[in-house]
């Protein structure tokens, strides 16, 4: 429902966020474009999704609309990002322990469809992505 009205402004989604908080609930939209995101395209696309949101009516709770760049420190949304982004480090945390962690720091060594290798301290961690509740790109300037 969002893709296509972020796509017809030349953007592209980059992921989505759905973030509970009680009674209220945030919705992140996180939108790109190879020539960066000005503040007038997050506007556009909140003026846009919104109206959409207020038709379809998803999210039956109060929520906050909130869209933004996905930043220096980017979330990771899907397998291809993290193709994108072999050799980065990233920071991830799965939805269950794997070899008894849940959150790992370390290189993008490669991504073959849904498996990810994730190098962490000379070992390689063959995870799925379907496993990985949360990840983001690490930035150190």
């Amino acid at each position: 429902m969002i893709e296509p009205t972020v796509e017809a402004l030349g953007l592209e989604l980059w992921g989505v966020e759905h973030i509970q908080q009680g009674r209220y609930s945030l919705l992140r939209i996180y939108i790109e474009r190879e020539q960066g995101i000005t503040i007038e395209d997050c506007a556009n696309v909140s003026r846009q999704v919104g109206a959409v949101l207020d038709v379809e009516d998803p999210i039956t709770s109060e929520y906050t609309l909130e869209v933004s760049s996905p930043g220096l420190d980017r979330p990771l949304f899907t397998a291809r990002q993290f193709e994108q982004f072999v050799g980065s480090e990233v920071s991830l945390r799965l939805h269950s322990a794997v070899q008894g962690r849940r959150k790992f720091k370390g290189g993008i060594a490669r991504v073959d469809g849904d498996s990810i290798c994730l190098q962490v301290d000379g070992s390689d961690f063959e995870l799925r992505h379907a496993d990985i509740e949360k990840a983001s790109i690490v930035y150190e300037d």
